[in-house]
């Protein structure tokens, strides 16, 4: 199935990539890079980073020069922090890669296309400057209409825990089963995954919802879309994306995600995380809205963390607590398909 236009189509970025990953110190912040790394490995050449970064892919360390060298196209900004700001003191190595003769490609919301010392150096080396999250024209307001086909939308106790990652691992496990199963990107990484998508949080607000149905558009009706979730319900600063997700993607099914021994939200300390109970009867609640039938089928465990025997423990003392099945996608096995056939029941 293909997605309904518009959409931001990226299929013909220049690739292969060097992810850039600024001089973030908190890997949540890295996860555009982390993202293309586990997802779209093939087209990452390596990272390059400021001089005092502390995150790291575990790919090769290469300027851009040797990316270049290496057969790089673009250099990637992989970074989601904040605001989605460009600090000047980016600004050096990213002129250093256009100078290289890479295109930059951008996924936050400052725009590198307005932002003066890298449009004058792209216009002198003849090289692109590509934004990525920037939604298409002429959105509609959301109509609430029930559409044809079946969707699965994972939401999260927080930002950065694993609402791409489950959904992109979900329906890869659906088309192993031999179903019509599509992920749809919804976020900077995912669109730089897909290939397409709509870039939720950089939608007016009153358009939010429509972009939404635009994003799984009516299909066959054996046919699953699964929705990358944003933020949080919950959360103090993005939850007017998130509601505006669910209302308009009308899920069918929700996957509640989580982490582990996370108990304060991301970048706001003073608040605490919800549980993964409130989390699910919040969501239920306002999903009934555009959907009476919505149900949560499970949550998905970010463990990435912890070793394999706590995983185990934590999979296991949550699915006992909550009476549901629960799974870290990425370690699959027995619990994933426990969670898969829950999903589809």
């Amino acid at each position: 199935m293909s997605i309904a236009t518009p959409l931001r189509e990226v299929q013909a970025l220049p690739q292969p990539y060097l992810l850039f990953l600024g001089d973030v110190t908190e890997p949540a912040y890295a996860k555009t890079a982390l993202g293309l790394r586990d997802w779209a490995g093939d087209l990452c050449v390596g990272e390059f980073a400021c001089g005092d970064a502390h995150v790291s892919t575990g790919l090769p360390f290469l300027t851009p020069a040797q990316a270049r060298a290496s057969g790089a196209k673009a250099l990637v900004i992989g970074i989601a922090n904040p605001g989605g700001k460009i600090p000047t003191g980016w600004l050096p190595p990213l002129l250093q890669a256009l100078e290289a003769g890479l295109d930059l490609i951008g996924g936050m919301h400052a725009r590198l296309s307005e932002i003066e010392p890298l449009r004058a150096a792209a216009s002198v080396y003849g090289r692109r400057l590509i934004d990525v999250r920037q939604p298409p024209a002429g959105l509609p307001v959301a109509n609430g209409r029930r559409r044809s086909g079946k969707r699965l939308l994972t939401v999260g106790t927080d930002c950065a825990l694993g609402k791409k990652y489950t959904a992109l691992s979900l329906a890869r496990a659906f088309r192993a089963r031999g179903l019509a199963a599509d992920f749809r990107a919804s976020g900077q990484t995912g669109i730089l995954i897909a290939g397409q998508g709509m870039p939720m949080d950089a939608v007016v607000a009153d358009f939010a919802a429509g972009a939404a149905e635009l994003l799984s558009p009516d299909a066959d009706a054996a046919h699953w879309d699964v929705i990358e979730g944003q933020g949080s319900l919950s959360h103090p600063a993005y939850a007017g994306v998130s509601l505006a997700l669910l209302h308009g993607s009308q899920p069918d099914v929700i996957v509640v995600c989580h982490e582990p021994g996370r108990e304060r939200v991301l970048g706001y300390p003073d608040y605490a995380l919800p549980t993964i109970e409130e989390t699910i009867e919040l969501a239920l609640r306002l999903g009934a809205r555009t959907n009476p039938a919505i149900r949560c089928a499970g949550v998905s465990l970010n463990t990435g963390t912890m070793d394999e025997a706590s995983a185990q423990r934590a999979i296991e003392d949550t699915a006992a607590r909550l009476g549901l099945p629960v799974a870290d996608p990425i370690r699959g096995g027995e619990a994933l398909a426990r969670l898969v056939d829950a999903c589809l029941a």
